[in-house]
């Protein structure tokens, strides 16, 4: 047999559903390629291979494992004081697929990796590079965030002080009176953003990049808010909740109607004010005037301004939520005449049960979208209409624990590729189209456990089908370990690991 017919079947086998971890344990090797690799980094594995793979010698099966987004990462904790630093920089940088929502890494993790005083014996990092891999990943949850200014380590207290604007009154006063020196230098260094005066005097030396961070977050000065008027730059001012009363009555006046929109849903306008914008010559703005008096609280304006303008095809990343709104809050929303605040309440995991069934059937199509990819009880016949309708949700979509598996047979003549190999996966389907011209389609159909074993046998000889066939959960254990002693240089499994 060819090589290439080879490589298809070590990467079928290592995304079989139905191979065991006697199986799995012999792709953990050099021996495997680029499909062991793959195994490692991009499927869910048996207790039994992730101990093999972490205790591995090779440190590209490590590096793989470190990445990989379908393992408990409790089960990923002695990554984190890898001997390389490259394996630690990985784990640390999570999956590079960018998926919508990121596993957050377990809080042990990140206090190991956080608080680690060398980058590993290989030297090709420093622990700096690896935090910094850390901060971009997303895998620091906010329930971590809220807890490390009352942390043990001084160094992770150091690190709270660098998000000053999110603790509390009282948080900040305590990190200024730290009884570690290094803490209270930090407070003091940060406390600069709630300080009008200091903010003017710093904004000096920090660049344009760093500008539009003070201007629409910090504490600023009168002089500042008319520079942003002078110069243009009064985007930032209407969602900084610092921005003062008479300077957002001159926003809500602004001439261009985007600038009006966006602060016409501030929770500290005035009740003229709304009224006035309500009757603004634009629609948008009218609408956002009109979620008054939704927005009475920062969290509740921050969770409108998350779903305004992003549209149907929005693919924001799905993150933890942040201690906002009340579930009444999100409740009020669901059963709104406003869509814009339906939208929201889909977006929100916690919605109970009956609102859900109601969103689910909602007229507005990004109600549903959001419905779909936000909340873990959305009907899985809502994924599957999102999944056919909106392309741009597939590859999060799948991942969803309930995406539906069968049902979708009558999507088998569909247009879209994607979506027929979708329906060839389908089970309940009577004959599996493996002659389909689109080859994902075909790889599905192989895949597919209604197939016979004679059809398998021939599946397994074609290089069009070869890949899908030994991915398919009917093949049986033994025939999987025939197929790796033919491809894993002639190593042949004893008998009795066959069984």
């Amino acid at each position: 047999m060819s090589d290439s017919l080879h490589e298809l079947w070590l990467r079928g086998i290592a995304f079989n559903p139905a191979a065991p971890s006697d199986v799995l344990i012999r792709l953990v090797d050099r021996a495997a390629g680029e499909a062991g690799l793959l195994m490692c980094a991009g499927r869910d594995l048996p207790d039994a291979v992730i101990d093999t793979a972490l205790r591995h010698p090779l440190g590209e099966i490590r590096r793989a494992l470190a990445v990989n987004q379908h393992v408990d990462p409790s089960r990923l904790a002695p990554l984190a004081t890898d001997l390389s630093g490259i394996v630690r920089a990985r784990l640390a940088g999570g999956s590079r697929s960018y998926p919508r929502r990121v596993r957050p890494l377990p809080d042990d993790i990140l206090v190991t990796l956080l608080t680690a005083q060398d980058g590993g014996e290989d030297g090709k990092v420093t622990e700096h590079e690896i935090v910094a891999e850390l901060d971009s990943s997303r895998q620091i949850p906010l329930s971590f965030l809220s807890v490390m200014a009352g942390h043990e380590h001084p160094g992770l207290r150091v690190r709270a002080t660098w998000r000053w604007q999110s603790l509390t009154a009282a948080q900040r006063e305590a990190l200024l009176d730290d009884p570690d020196a290094a803490v209270r230098e930090a407070a003091r260094e940060r406390s600069w953003e709630l300080d009008p005066e200091a903010v003017e005097a710093r904004l000096r030396s920090i660049g344009p990049r760093g500008r539009s961070f003070v201007f629409g977050t910090c504490a600023l000065s009168p002089a500042l808010v008319e520079q942003c008027f002078e110069d243009g730059r009064v985007y930032p001012l209407t969602w900084n909740r610092h921005t003062p009363a008479d300077a957002v009555a001159r926003l809500a006046r602004h001439p261009e109607a985007e600038v009006r929109a966006m602060v016409a849903v501030r929770p500290d306008l005035g009740p003229d004010l709304v009224a006035e914008l309500r009757e603004d010559p634009d629609e948008e703005v009218r609408m956002c005037a009109r979620l008054h008096p939704f927005t009475r609280t920062w969290a509740e304006y921050g969770a409108i301004q998350g779903v305004i303008g992003h549209g149907p095809d929005c693919t924001c990343p799905i993150t933890e939520p942040a201690t906002g709104p009340s579930p009444d809050w999100f409740a009020a929303c669901a059963v709104s005449e406003e869509p814009v605040l339906r939208r929201v309440a889909a977006s929100w995991p916690g919605l109970p049960t009956e609102l859900v069934e109601t969103l689910a059937q909602d007229d507005d199509e990004e109600v549903r979208i959001r419905l779909a990819c936000h909340h873990p009880l959305a009907p899985p016949h809502l994924l599957l209409d999102v999944f056919v309708n909106r392309p741009v949700h597939r590859p999060h979509l799948l991942n969803l624990p309930a995406f539906p598996r069968t049902g979708r047979t009558h999507l088998i003549g569909h247009p879209d590729p994607e979506v027929r190999a979708l329906a060839a996966a389908d089970p309940a389907l009577p004959d599996p189209p493996v002659e389909d011209p689109d080859a994902s389609v075909r790889r599905a159909a192989a895949a597919n456990p209604n197939l016979s074993p004679e059809a398998l046998k021939a599946l397994l000889a074609d290089p069009r089908t070869a890949e899908g066939a030994a991915a398919n959960p009917a093949l049986p254990v033994p025939r999987m370990h025939a197929l790796l002693d033919r491809c894993l240089n002639g190593a042949v499994t004893p008998p009795a690991a066959r069984r």
